[in-house]
């Protein structure tokens, strides 16, 4: 039986995913989502005329020959507080104070800093002149009503809550964050922490994917372990369909007498395993499951066979879902600084470290191709991908890089 090509696999997984519905969500809620329309602003920014310093509100006439050598003094009228509406127009020959943020009232065209004064309270004396408009934040000069201040596919952050909340919104239409529901399968976990007896292994995989999840911009809930019994895997999976838009399971989907996942989803009809052209990561299974067709990723039980899948298959899933273009890890071009083979008729997923030279991208491959090292992999920063038709890669060639950690670069 021929093996699937990676590429058809990958088609056949993200068409049966779109992106979720636009939810409508208080402000905070919106934060590392993306927003889901054009953000128009119904006010201008800045709503008025205001004071970026504490100082005196002056009209530029009475003030414009200010200076140490010949000091201007001013009748103050008053103060002007942040929060309040000036109760007077500055007439020729006053001033006022006024604070930080404050409506710059009618007739003053300038604000003196509080540091070119003596900081009188009854009158004040200036020696400096200010410019016309000096330190007068004003009304619309950041945002006009009636502007696009955020387009869809914007990641709301935290410059972007601000504006937001400048222009009065309390609520935002965003792409939800893809709820997405991990398992690890196999009768020989046990949870990290716990004794390990003869053939046991801690469950790694359930945690690794679940922050893989996350990093992918999901919420992702670990489920834990569940043993090699048909009747409590479903089980398991039924009961966490009422919170997941995504069903997330690893192991249990070869060939072997207890994979339990092939043998209990085979049995739905609406979710199919294959054996995918790839090295790690052959065996492979998608489909839905549940009254709501929830789909279900089925991911190979070995770490990297299963990290690698997630890179391959599900990350572009989850970015889908979120709406996102571009759902693919970006790659570079880069010189191998080490010889490797590659198996015929599979691409393979070398564990790799990326780096930058005299301005030119290199890579070396970490660790061997065994799909359980899984200290190689956490010492990776990359996958080296190589095509189904080259076997041996030689030291010095330009290869295709999957950047998994640009941070390290």
């Amino acid at each position: 039986m021929a093996l699937k090509p990676v590429s058809a696999h990958l088609e056949d997984v993200l068409g049966m995913v779109a992106p979720l519905e636009a939810l409508d969500v208080p402000l905070l809620e919106a934060h590392g989502c993306l927003l889901a329309g054009d953000i128009t602003s119904e006010r201008d920014l800045p709503v008025f005329d205001n004071s970026s310093m504490d100082g005196y509100a002056v009209r530029l006439d009475d003030v414009a020959s200010a200076s140490e050598a010949q000091p201007v003094t001013l009748p103050v009228v008053g103060d002007i507080a942040a929060g309040t509406p000036p109760a007077y127009r500055i007439q020729p020959g006053f001033t006022a104070r006024i604070m930080t943020g404050a409506v710059v009232p009618p007739g003053a065209d300038a604000v003196v800093p509080v540091e070119w004064t003596d900081g009188g309270v009854a009158s004040v004396t200036i020696t400096r002149a200010p410019v016309l408009g000096a330190h007068v934040r004003r009304r619309g000069e950041d945002v006009r009503s009636g502007d696009v201040v955020l387009t869809t596919g914007t990641t709301v952050g935290p410059t972007q809550l601000g504006v937001l909340a400048a222009i009065g919104r309390a609520r935002v239409h965003i792409r939800p964050r893809p709820r997405v529901v991990v398992l690890s399968t196999g009768s020989e976990l046990v949870e990290p922490g716990q004794s390990i007896g003869p053939g046991q292994i801690s469950d790694s995989n359930s945690f690794m994917l679940t922050a893989a999840a996350r990093d992918a911009g999901a919420t992702a809930f670990r489920v834990g372990i569940v043993p090699d019994d048909p009747r409590r895997l479903m089980t398991a999976i039924e009961d966490q369909l009422i919170r997941a838009d995504l069903v997330l399971t690893t192991g249990g989907v070869s060939v072997g007498a207890y994979d339990v996942v092939k043998e209990v989803l085979s049995r739905l009809g609406t979710v199919h395993f294959e054996k995918v052209a790839m090295q790690p990561g052959m065996p492979q299974g998608f489909g839905t499951v549940g009254p709501d067709d929830t789909p279900i990723i089925t991911l190979p039980g070995n770490p990297v066979s299963a990290y690698v899948s997630f890179e391959v298959f599900v990350r572009p899933a989850i970015r889908t879902m979120i709406g996102v273009e571009s759902v693919h890890r970006p790659t570079v071009r880069a010189e191998c600084q080490q010889g490797f083979s590659s198996p015929a008729g599979r691409r393979q997923y070398m564990r790799g470290w990326l780096s930058v030279s005299e301005g030119r991208y290199v890579v070396r491959p970490v660790g061997g191709p065994g799909s359980h090292l899984l200290g190689a992999l956490a010492g990776a920063n990359a996958l080296i991908v190589v095509g189904e038709d080259v076997q041996d890669v030689p030291l010095g060639s330009t290869v295709t890089v999957m950047v998994l950690d640009r941070r390290s670069l």
